[in-house]
């Protein structure tokens, strides 16, 4: 059979399964279903039978070449010991039959049976009663049409003027809209005020000019080649597909604010991202409400995240599992995400029989036991009800659900791309039916609901729109507005260095010290941290010296608080600290109560509200926990968000989020993220593992630049400090600049004890900074050998020195900050050592890793300085893991720093 044959075949056979669709999206009857039941025991085990089994036979699938052939027994009569022909409360078994099947095995199939007695309860009786109200109002039904309508008007448009362009259109998967469409009409009157979206590439730009009322000039100007943003506004920009927006929608019920953020290419990572937006909108209303101790299950949860997916990334993508599982933890739940899977039943080119092993796509959400809606895309009304019923679910449990919306996609992955090669018959039937807008137009045109001539004006209208859009190309400057609201004081970075004075008084210190380790009446804290960590501190801040690192860390978080910024820190046992250094959370021997001793500095009513702490043990995930901390960010600047690795060598597990969000967002979208990444880093002979936090791949990230001076613009920062007073101040200086930049710092393990690595009060006194490069302690100006180095090494650098007498001879300069590359402070440094012969760069890391090829180049374009090379040699992996060769390279090293 020739293609043309096969068209026709298509054509015939997809009005037959139209027809059927439609036959059986209607016609239930609650009160009828409701009173047979309840006489006769039989009739009530089928209709649950119908409840858990009907989607094995719903026609959910709007492009299948045969119905579904599924034998269910339990659905079969002769199971449940009845026959058509009996009649119960005056109607026939088959009758009653015939509405299960309505409601069950229609355009909508459900899967909710696995859930708990009350949830499961009140989905079957909410879903029945809405399915027994019948349609949607007329007016509603031609909005519907009306959205559809202008959204394939939008992609034919498109497709005229701009036909080589990928646009990755919604054709096939226009019921999107009637999803969005229900959702807005939905959400004030759920108590939804704040709606994150995060959704892939697919029909994106028909969501952005057809219901977030996105200038279509925008569009067609990057169609163009052209920028996104005014002149001025430094950043590289992105594709056309992952174009954003954050708008006050205008038309419905009640308020309602929706932000569409921007996307990677890789697929699912920002599911995360909008679910930690999500999260910290509702804090930054309350911070205390909605933080992890004060969570209310059953409460209102005023912003909700809406995850878009595809299906063959939802299937496969781990970050999905990972997010999923964050959904119901305290420290992480938003009341329930709703998720819509626009399955095309196709990945690029692959079938969905070769792209995973469970029955549905949706198999994943089970883990949790979330109810799951199958729905055909090519009923907008069926999307709708699953839409409303999805929101009511998620008020009424604060849950996830998910809604499984079987489409299809007109064309191949992109527009360019040709599916007939590799999937013919699909596109058969693709090919051979009408689009879902015109179909549903015609049902409303069929029934009375709408005419002809009402139809032609949206679709006249519409065109006429655009055009007029169109026409605006050369003269439209697209706005800017991310410095606005709650971002409003904040700038892009400037092009030079700034200095920021982040000291605090010596006196606030010692209150905010004092106060991070008092223990409340009542509560018993294991003997050992009283005396080493209560203590401790408490005689350490009495003294003004001899601070280390976890006490620095909460004095710098204690005045941030003390100030009115929130902090928030999150990682795999960040509580306590992976080293057992932290203990920002004291848990009372006894009850096990939780106690965070500085959200509780009680500072005078006349000093104002501090901000709120929250501390943060993360499951066992990298990428969704620090895509979330992520999207946490992007709320406010006045949150200090804070990830901590359990190792830093653990952070690739989120390279993902780390290159396309991190260290890219702000120069691809122009937002800001004050995040700090801390990534516990140092070879003390624990394995290739536990050892690096790959400090050479982070400065490959950077933009600094190796043949000019960096500034303050460059990407994000990198820092590898070696005292307490600098990793105080690198925290407060993420707060207190009129920017925000991403801050990646190697951390320290060994040094968090090391009893040279301490600092005194003075150092965090009001007039001191950080200092991105630190001069040798003593002044040794007549040095003929000056080291450098980055990170703890300095102290075995320093050791080795001492013990070799040659204290006079050589000096030891530390790069605190690699990025931005401190050069100017460098040229001042050196400048001292007029009589040095050699300079050296000394790492504990093999030489292909490190910062030595970072660190080369700029020495000797920008600082005109000819660096030798005392480190590791090269090696493929990260550190040895036999601990005789790690003691022989230590060794090696520093013999290598102080050869003659």
């Amino acid at each position: 059979m020739n293609r043309f044959a096969r068209l026709d075949v298509a054509s015939r056979r997809w009005h037959v399964l139209r027809l059927q669709r439609m036959n059986c999206s209607g016609g239930f009857s609650k009160d009828l279903v409701d009173a047979a039941t309840k006489e006769d025991q039989r009739l009530s085990t089928l209709v649950d039978a119908y409840r858990q089994h009907g989607h094995k036979i719903a026609k959910i699938n709007p492009i299948s070449s045969t119905p579904s052939t599924q034998y269910v027994k339990d659905l079969e009569l002769q199971t449940h010991r009845l026959t058509p022909t009996e009649t119960v409360c005056g109607q026939k078994v088959e009758s009653i039959t015939e509405n299960m099947r309505a409601a069950y095995c229609g355009p909508l199939g459900l899967e909710f049976m696995h859930m708990d007695e009350e949830k499961r309860t009140w989905f079957a009786d909410r879903y029945e009663s809405l399915v027994s109200q019948g349609r949607p109002p007329v007016e509603r039904r031609k909005k519907m049409a009306e959205i559809l309508l202008k959204s394939q008007v939008f992609d034919n448009f498109l497709a005229a003027k701009f036909s080589t362009v990928k646009r990755y259109g919604g054709e096939g998967a226009e019921s999107m809209m009637a999803f969005f469409y229900e959702l807005f009409c939905q959400a004030p009157k759920t108590g939804v005020t704040d709606i994150v979206v995060g959704m892939p590439h697919r029909g994106r730009l028909n969501l952005l000019t057809g219901l977030f009322d996105f200038p279509p000039v925008q569009v067609f100007q990057k169609m163009k080649g052209m920028p996104e943003v005014p002149a001025g506004i430094k950043g590289s920009g992105d594709v056309l597909s992952h174009l954003s927006t954050s708008v006050d929608l205008q038309g419905y019920p009640g308020p309602l604010h929706a932000t569409l953020l921007p996307n990677p290419s890789h697929l699912e990572g920002v599911s995360p991202v909008a679910v930690g937006k999500a999260r910290a909108r509702m804090q930054s209303l309350d911070p205390v409400k909605y933080s992890q101790s004060k969570i209310a299950w059953g409460g209102k949860f005023p912003a909700l995240a809406v995850q878009i997916h595809g299906d063959a990334s939802f299937a496969a993508q781990g970050v999905i599992m990972e997010t999923v599982t964050m959904s119901r933890l305290p420290a992480f739940t938003v009341g329930g995400s709703i998720h819509l899977v626009v399955n095309n039943q196709i990945g690029f080119t692959t079938p969905a029989s070769y792209g995973r092993s469970s029955p549905y796509v949706s198999d994943i959400m089970k883990m949790i036991d979330a109810p799951v809606i199958h729905v055909n895309g090519d009923d907008p009304e069926a999307v709708a009800l699953a839409t409303q019923l999805a929101m009511e679910f998620r008020e009424k449990f604060n849950d996830d659900i998910l809604l499984d919306m079987l489409c299809f996609r007109r064309w191949g992955h992109n527009e360019m791309d040709d599916p007939t090669f590799t999937n013919p018959l699909m596109y058969d039937l693709i090919h051979a039916r009408d689009s879902v807008p015109n179909d549903y137009a015609k049902q409303l045109e069929n029934e009375g609901s709408l005419d002809a001539a009402e139809r032609q004006k949206i679709v006249d209208e519409h065109m006429a729109f655009l055009s007029e859009q169109f026409k605006l190309i050369e003269s439209y400057t697209p706005p800017f507005s991310r410095f606005q609201g709650r971002w409003s004081g904040i700038s892009q970075a400037p092009s030079a260095i700034t200095y920021w004075d982040t000291g605090v008084d010596s006196n606030l210190l010692k209150y905010v010290g004092a106060k991070s380790v008092h223990v409340p009446r009542g509560v018993t804290v294991h003997p050992h941290l009283v005396k080493h960590h209560v203590n401790d501190r408490l005689h350490k801040i009495q003294q003004g010296r001899g601070i280390e690192w976890a006490t620095a860390e909460a004095l710098a978080l204690g005045s941030l608080l003390y100030q009115g910024f929130n902090v928030r820190i999150c990682g795999q046992d960040v509580g306590r600290g992976t080293f057992s250094q932290r203990h920002a959370i004291l848990v009372d021997r006894n009850t096990e109560q939780h106690v965070v001793p500085l959200n509780h500095l009680g500072l005078p009513p006349e000093w104002g509200r501090q901000g709120y702490f929250e501390v943060v043990n993360s499951p066992l995930s990298e990428e969704a926990v620090l895509s979330f901390e992520y999207g946490f960010s992007l709320e406010t600047p006045k949150t200090l968000v804070i990830w901590e690795a359990q190792f830093g060598d653990f952070h690739n597990s989120a390279q993902v989020v780390i290159d396309t969000f991190v260290t890219s967002g702000e120069a691809k979208w122009f937002l800001q993220s004050g995040m700090v990444v801390l990534l516990p880093h140092g070879f003390d002979g624990a394995g290739p593992e536990h050892s690096s936090c790959r400090i050479e791949r982070f400065l490959q990230m950077t933009d600094s630049k190796e043949d000019a001076v960096d500034g303050d613009d460059i990407n994000f920062g990198f820092v590898n400090p070696t005292t307490p007073a600098q990793y105080f101040h690198l925290l407060r200086r993420q707060m207190v600049r009129n920017f925000r930049k991403p801050l990646v710092m190697a951390s320290p393990k060994i040094l968090l004890r090391h009893p040279e690595a301490t600092s005194t009060l003075e150092d965090m006194a009001p007039g001191k900074t950080f200092v991105p490069v630190l001069s040798d302690p003593e002044p040794r100006l007549n040095a003929s050998r000056v080291l450098l180095c980055s990170g703890k090494h300095y102290y075995a650098l320093a050791k080795q020195r001492t013990e070799l007498g040659r204290d006079q001879d050589t000096a030891i300069i530390r790069l605190e900050a690699l990025c931005p590359f401190p050069a100017k402070e460098l040229v001042d440094e050196l400048a001292k050592y007029t009589q040095a012969k050699e300079f050296i760069w000394c790492q504990e890391e093999h030489r292909n890793m490190g910062a030595w090829f970072f660190v080369q180049p700029r020495f000797q374009n920008l600082l005109g300085r000819q660096l030798k090379y005392a480190g590791r040699a090269n090696l493929g992996v990260p550190a040895v893991g036999v601990g005789q060769i790690h003691q022989k390279e230590c060794q090696e090293i520093l013999q290598r720093a102080f050869a003659s």
